[in-house]
């Protein structure tokens, strides 16, 4: 009881009264029954389609098909037209041709047998305040890729549970039903002309109806995921609605089944906003997008004028002025402007455009995102939440590339190109209409290599750069990671983010990979920096502070682990070697513990240090101490623990190399070195030389 009331104090000291008053609220509204009577279920027969149409619309299937082909708002150009698009490869065809034979891609990476349509829930057919956010209980199987010998194991085990204890992460159950596979069947129709696309895609949407009734089921318990979808359907409503394929039942059908989930967004839209979150966009979004791309309905003003209110203040408040984004995360950030540049697209198409305040805060994101982008790949680190999201799939470039949004970004912030023309362009041609020209030379606009309001430093050697996490946050942090550095060697990520895997997995697989002991930092006594009250909440933040920051020296601190003290210096040295030293000091004796999690590659071990195998290259990664003794270890992929694992996408987790360091007494100078296989590195009275060169220590 102590404990919970402590982290309620915290909560209500980082997330303020309002915060706390509204979750009190909700919570009120969820137990006592009174969100079912706000959102009640219902049979789609119940509320038909001259129920959510405007008067003057006529609302006979055939009338209103022949009114909305003739008056439909404007959409993107390329979307439904009969013009050949630009040769992007084959992979299109092979998946949307996989999706019809019932393999679906899950988190833009795996696929596995759902069957044609898939199945889109657990089965939970009860009001969707009734079921978790959490798991749902059902087959795991029905959810899990297969290929995986730590899935196939738990798919045998299965056979062997209660089936009460079958819990699966709800964004298993979540995924197929975001439908991103529309954009495959739009974009494999754009270069076939095949009307089997169009086909399947009216019966996705036919079956997916009538297995998810009103207000039923897990999938209308996340306005987030409904927006979502209806973002996909609309698209494809778009590039299908001149197929022959098309009816005009389908036509008002699918009228029905937008207005109903757009109203269910709007009715608790207030829980969106108190998450201060990506939430909060793209449920504006939904609404803003219904609003302006289906005035027919009667409530469409109403949704475009909030959506419209809610997209401009949360650009302001959600986007830092440095570019960086307030969830802490690069994939939400991709997350979030991918739907503002959709917006703002849409918004210029339809002569409502999104206020003018918007486009300087999504054009110093693409500039903040170019910093850290490695361009021959499009690799960004994984720091923060990654939760497999990919809200335009309109390219067939990897998950982990970001080279689409940033072509997409420049284009439309700067009318230029930000790279030379590849398969990133894709977004380009679906969202604009044009093809990439060449890229012309231009001058970055500088911001420097420091982002302090997303707590991101960059230092640059001659042909590699460390990224730095340190920040006083300002709003709920996503990971406890404080002073974590990830490291690049040309194009090769050596130290990394471990990434996220699962929410919702079992046991220390529920988000363990956002605590301490994953990161490239030190922990203290075991601890985290913070304190975890949930999957997502992090109480009792830790405040992190920059001391200094020049063009190869960064310092900072931070004060997660009081009273003991952790500074960490990091030294760009010549030819692209690296030296971080690590210094925590303390009154009397903790056991701390320096973890490094490098990219999993052929590696050979000897005392304390690694040689790593990169192709033609040896990178040497080497630990010490300058006082007292260590206890150095290696381990890959640990069956036991989270240690040396790493998750580049949600649901997937691979092998990494962790290098672990302790140390039991009150102080402590840990020191990293970074270079190549030749490198000497000697400890004399407490001095450093490397390659014979003495290193002045901090």
């Amino acid at each position: 009881m102590l404990n919970r009331i402590k982290t309620l104090a915290s909560l209500y000291r980082d997330l303020g009264l309002r915060w706390s008053a509204f979750r009190l609220a909700y919570a009120f509204r969820l137990r006592s029954g009174l969100i079912r009577l706000q959102t009640p279920q219902y049979a789609w027969a119940d509320r038909p389609l001259n129920y959510w149409l405007k008067p003057n619309i006529p609302s006979e299937s055939n009338a209103y098909a022949t009114w909305r082909k003739q008056k439909a708002p404007k959409f993107f150009p390329n979307v439904g037209a009969r013009s050949p698009r630009p040769d992007y490869g084959n992979n299109t065809i092979e998946e949307a041709n996989k999706l019809l034979n019932g393999e679906l891609k899950y988190f833009s990476h795996e696929y596995r047998k759902t069957g044609f349509p898939p199945v889109w829930h657990g089965g939970q057919l009860k009001h969707w305040s009734k079921i978790s956010d959490d798991h749902v209980t059902a087959r795991r199987s029905w959810f899990l890729p297969k290929q995986s010998p730590h899935n196939r194991g738990l798919l045998r085990r299965e056979e062997q549970e209660p089936a009460s204890q079958r819990h699966v992460d709800i964004k298993y159950v979540w995924e197929p039903n975001r439908f991103a596979f529309v954009y495959t069947l739009v974009r494999a129709y754009a270069a076939t002309g095949d009307e089997k696309y169009p086909q399947a895609f009216w019966q996705l949407i036919q079956d997916w109806a009538k297995h998810n009734p009103p207000n039923t089921s897990a999938n209308w318990k996340d306005g987030q995921e409904i927006a979502l979808r209806l973002m996909a359907w609309t698209f494809g409503f778009y590039a299908f609605v001149h197929s022959p394929s098309t009816t005009n039942l389908q036509i008002s059908q699918f009228t029905t089944y937008l207005a109903a989930q757009a109203e269910r967004i709007h009715a608790n839209i207030g829980y969106a906003i108190s998450t201060r979150s990506n939430h909060t966009i793209s449920e504006a979004f939904g609404l803003w997008m219904v609003g302006l791309l289906f005035p027919e309905l009667k409530n469409a003003e109403k949704y475009l004028s909030l959506g419209r209110k809610l997209l401009e203040q949360e650009a302001i408040a959600q986007i830092f002025p440095d570019g960086s984004y307030s969830m802490y995360s690069l994939n939400y950030h991709r997350f979030i402007l991918q739907i503002y540049l959709y917006a703002i697209r849409l918004g210029e198409l339809n002569q409502s455009p999104i206020s003018s305040l918007v486009l300087p805060r999504i054009s110093t994101s693409i500039q903040y995102l170019s910093h850290l982008i490695d361009p021959a790949t499009g690799q960004m680190p994984v720091y923060g939440s990654n939760d497999g999201a990919l809200v335009l799939p309109l390219n067939n470039c990897d998950f982990t590339d970001y080279r689409p949004l940033l072509q997409l970004g420049s284009v439309i912030t700067t009318g230029q190109p930000i790279f030379e023309p590849g398969a990133w362009d894709e977004d380009v041609y679906w969202l604009c209409g044009v093809e990439i020209e060449k890229k012309e030379e231009r001058r970055k606009k500088s911001f420097g290599d420091a982002f302090p309001d997303g707590g991101v430093y960059i230092l640059h050697g001659e042909n590699s750069k460390a990224v730095i996490r340190c920040t006083d946050f300002t709003s709920r942090p996503s990971h406890a990671d404080q002073l974590h550095m990830d490291l690049w060697m040309g194009s090769h990520n050596i130290a990394i983010d471990a990434g996220t895997y699962l929410y919702s997995g079992e046991g220390i697989w529920r988000n363990g990979l956002a605590r301490t002991s994953a990161h490239n930092t030190v922990t203290v006594d075991g601890n985290d920096q913070m304190t975890m009250a949930s999957r997502f909440t992090w109480t009792n933040w830790a405040k992190g502070k920059v001391l200094k920051h020049s063009d190869d020296f960064w310092q900072g601190e931070h004060d997660g682990y009081k009273p003991v003290r952790h500074k960490r210096t990091v030294m760009a040295l010549e030819g692209d070697r690296w030296l971080v030293i690590d210094d925590l000091s303390a009154n009397e004796p903790h056991h701390y513990a320096l973890h490094w999690l490098l990219n999993d590659v052929p590696f050979t071990e000897n005392k304390n240090l690694l040689h790593l195998k990169y192709e033609a290259r040896m990178y040497k990664v080497q630990t010490g101490l300058t006082n007292g003794e260590g206890k150095f270890s290696v381990d890959r992929s640990d069956p036991t623990s989270t240690r040396g694992w790493r998750s580049r996408y949600y649901g997937h987790k691979e092998p990494g190399i962790s290098l672990l360091l302790e140390a039991h007494q009150p102080t402590v100078r840990f020191w990293t070195f970074f270079g190549f296989e030749n490198d000497s590195i000697e400890l004399k009275d407490n001095t450093l030389f490397v390659n014979r060169t003495k290193v002045i220590l901090p």
